[in-house]
């Protein structure tokens, strides 16, 4: 055989025993694998119900970091005092009973999704009312163990966390909702959770939630002291502002418009009693009707929230007016009473001038020329011109205190007293709460 021929024989020799020894290899790495978990993980082996050991393998607690992806957070509830939101939650410690050989660097981690096949830390949420885990269409946990024991134990929830709130300044408020865990029967001498160092928290980015806007988070520790021992506690604060654009649409513009509608009536004839009482009557109700709406949407709580200050005002602004419109109406009728009295006493008055004129004017007759010269320079002196009034005066006759312009008097002064001092509560209560709000800040 030429020389030629050998070559190619050896190289097509070659080929074959490397693709046999390449399939060979790749079996073998997978059979690799599945002896590794039947070794650390077979019967008799590794027991998950003795936690693993401190800090380079001593009798200390174990060390569990954790950090957590909040994925979403789907209502704050007012009434009910609580929130939902749903997250990614991460724990990593230490396990030395499970380091194995990574063949070279080329088995990075096993994955298991059996949490019972090896030992969990027993953590809970403090704070949760309602919870549940996502399984369509598997379920959303794996757990991965590196070479060199670390073991990663990752899993989608949703859970439903008390939220106690402060709404003296609601809704120019800001609240603090909590997330707590907790280790359940581990005291710190076995169990110990540390936070993340880096990013123990995560938000994705495009969080939006309806009515508020989460403005930072901050994590700490609450370990907790009982009868039974102290136990390892992490917490993490979202502090959420609520947005107040919302709020200005539906409640403090509305309400600002009621209270300038019942000003409407002081616009009105005094006469026009069915139209005055409908507006003030109408008004009065959908304030009441706005109020009632407002409450219900909010806990039966024993302090005095913002928003009552701002609706008992304008409840009780809109109620002056209609209590001004009874004053107005009770004055024009005291008027009209007392004009009918006048009209009666002039009529009598005039009578009684009539017969008296009639009485001087036969007595004049009777007397002599002097007499009645006297009487006559007596009565130029009574018809001399009165005294020029002062400036003051001319202003102040412009409001005349007769019964018959009282009614008009009130109207006018109405016009010009409940817009000021409602300008004058605006400056008051936004003055005052917002810098409230900073100081709580």
């Amino acid at each position: 055989m030429a020389p030629g021929h050998y070559f190619w024989a050896i190289f097509y020799f070659a080929c074959l025993c490397s693709a046999s020894l390449a399939n060979n290899a790749k079996v073998n790495f997978r059979e690799k694998e599945k002896k590794i978990l039947d070794q650390i993980l077979g019967a008799g082996k590794y027991d998950a119900r003795i936690r693993p050991s401190g800090i380079n393998g001593t009798d200390g607690p174990a060390v569990v970091r954790v950090n957590i992806f909040v994925r979403s957070i789907s209502k704050i509830d007012d009434v009910t005092m609580e929130y939902s939101v749903q997250l990614t939650f991460r724990e990593q410690w230490l396990d030395e009973r499970l380091k194995f050989n990574d063949i070279g660097g080329r088995l990075k981690y096993l994955t298991l999704t059996e949490a019972n096949r090896v030992w969990m830390p027993d953590l809970f949420f403090s704070n949760e009312k309602e919870g549940h885990f996502h399984n369509i269409i598997m379920p959303n946990v794996y757990i991965r163990i590196f070479p060199y024991g670390s073991v990663l134990y990752s899993i989608r929830i949703s859970l439903t966390l008390a939220c106690p709130m402060n709404l003296k300044l609601y809704p120019l408020d800001r609240q603090v909702c909590s997330l707590r865990m907790a280790s359940y029967g581990w005291t710190t001498a076995d169990l110990v959770f540390l936070w993340k160092e880096d990013d123990p928290v995560q938000v994705v980015k495009n969080l939006h939630l309806p009515r508020f806007t989460l403005e930072k988070f901050l994590t700490d520790y609450c370990n907790s002291k009982t009868n039974t021992g102290e136990y390892s506690c992490l917490k993490v604060d979202l502090l959420f502002k609520r947005e107040f654009s919302y709020y200005l649409i539906q409640i403090y513009i509305p309400c600002c418009m009621l209270v300038i509608v019942s000003w409407v009536s002081f616009w009105l004839d005094q006469g026009a009693v069915p139209a005055r009482v409908s507006l003030g009557v109408t008004t009065l109700l959908t304030m009441a009707t706005q109020t009632s709406g407002i409450n219900a949407s909010l806990p039966p709580v024993s302090y005095t929230k913002a928003i009552d200050v701002w609706t008992g005002v304008c409840l009780t602004f809109v109620f002056g007016a209609l209590l001004e419109f009874a004053l107005v109406n009770y004055a024009s009728r005291s008027a009209d009473r007392a004009a009918d009295i006048q009209r009666e006493n002039m009529k009598k008055k005039r009578r009684e001038m009539e017969q008296v004129s009639l009485d001087a004017a036969s007595d004049l007759l009777d007397t002599d020329s002097n007499a009645t010269f006297a009487m006559l320079r007596q009565c130029e002196v009574h018809m001399q011109a009165p005294k020029r009034p002062n400036c003051c005066r001319t202003w102040w006759s412009r409001f005349p205190t007769r019964q018959c312009s009282r009614s008009k008097r009130i109207d006018v002064i109405s016009r010009i007293t409940f817009p000021l001092v409602f300008a004058l509560f605006n400056l008051v209560y936004w003055s005052t709460y917002l810098f409230r709000e900073e100081d709580e800040d």
